[in-house]
């Protein structure tokens, strides 16, 4: 079976495509077939980050959005069509994330901005859209969804864990082959997101290149102090955040605490990388002390001075555990949550439970999605 997974996310740098094909063939379950990346119009991304924190007419302009949204999907979906030279005919569903503006499971519901109809007509492919919303009414948190998929890609013969560092971090806890014990996953709170923002803010770039302008920097320790105060990283797993909490109103609230308003930009861009590293090094020390690697994807492994961070706080937390790339197990790290919602689709298809209870805290495995045939 051969599927096409699409996620733009929280980052919200643009929209990745993967398409993958499926056996059942226990030894090369999973084989990526080819990828494609679109940048995101500056225009839909800054009205997408005003969406995700609150503006006015919402309706109207989450309507137009959703419009550019999945015009930016099916050109993508196009895009690596042609990469892979794989038929459209051939492939079975696209796996559509769609993209989150407001994240509230304690309050029953989550919302990505999607139009998975529109992607469906211009593709001329069925598309498997709305995973989260199905593991939300049933108590869960809907978020993680991508444990069950890196379980899969990144069990071994010891403990290890998976980490996307996106917009939000977040954990996948992988017991070794033969054991009983439940894979666990969670979100441990900001990736690049709170980064993004004040490199925008400073210097009009959208990402720290390289963590370039980050390794300029020197953490400053009662900034570090107040950021890592936040309640929602002592809370207990499950747990899954977003852009509404970990805001740029978050970041300048913190700031003016600390007294560091006029800091250096560099210095904040440093403490900032240190939150990320830290607060991922400390939540697997606190959730799984024996895993001997940790396999990273996403956007942050792509920053060496995070890399480089990240790697410090784990050995501090953790000797003896390896920071590695997803490369290390055949996967490129920026092809892992596309695979993920390729994946997605394929077990929506096969109506094969796409959650797990222990990640998001639902009633029970459930089927995730909604059909929009082409």
């Amino acid at each position: 079976m051969i599927t096409i997974g699409v996620m733009s996310g929280t980052s919200l740098d643009g929209a990745d495509a993967v398409i993958a094909s499926f056996r059942e063939d226990e030894k090369a379950p999973m084989a990526t077939l080819g990828r494609a990346y679109l940048p995101m119009p500056g225009e839909l991304r800054e009205e997408l980050k005003a969406l995700a924190l609150g503006t006015t007419n919402e309706i109207e302009r989450a309507g137009d959005a959703s419009v550019a949204l999945a015009d930016l999907y099916a050109a993508v979906i196009e895009k690596v069509l042609q990469a892979s030279g794989i038929r459209r005919e051939e492939v079975a569903a696209v796996g559509l994330h769609g993209q989150t503006i407001r994240h509230r499971p304690e309050r029953g519901f989550t919302l990505q901005l999607n139009h998975p109809a529109r992607v469906a007509e211009l593709t001329g492919i069925d598309v498997v859209a709305d995973f989260r919303s199905r593991d939300v009414a049933a108590g869960g948190e809907g978020a993680p969804l991508v444990p069950a998929f890196h379980a899969g890609i990144f069990r071994g013969t010891s403990p290890a864990a998976a980490l996307n560092i996106g917009g939000i971090a977040n954990l996948t806890l992988i017991p070794p082959e033969g054991s009983e014990a439940p894979v666990l996953g969670f979100d441990t709170g900001p990736g690049n997101m709170l980064l993004d923002a004040w490199m925008e803010k400073c210097t009009g770039f959208a990402y720290d290149a390289e963590g370039a302008f980050s390794a300029g920097g020197s953490v400053i320790p009662e900034l570090l102090s107040r950021f890592m105060s936040d309640p929602y990283f002592a809370r207990p797993a499950p747990k899954s955040t977003g852009r509404e909490r970990f805001s740029p109103a978050w970041l300048q609230e913190r700031l003016a605490a600390a007294g560091e308003t006029k800091a250096d930009p560099r210095d904040v861009a440093a403490t900032l990388t240190e939150l990320t590293a830290k607060t991922i090094a400390e939540a697997l020390a606190g959730t799984e002390p024996e895993a001997r690697e940790l396999y990273v994807c996403g956007g942050g492994a792509l920053n060496p001075f995070l890399m480089k961070r990240l790697a410090a706080a784990v050995c501090e937390a953790m000797p003896g555990c390896a920071v590695l790339s997803s490369k290390a197990r055949g996967l490129d790290p920026m092809e892992v949550e596309g695979a993920a919602f390729a994946w997605l689709a394929r077990a929506f298809l096969l109506r094969l439970p796409g959650n797990l209870p222990a990640v998001t805290r639902a009633k029970g495995p459930r089927i995730l999605g909604a059909l929009y045939p082409a």
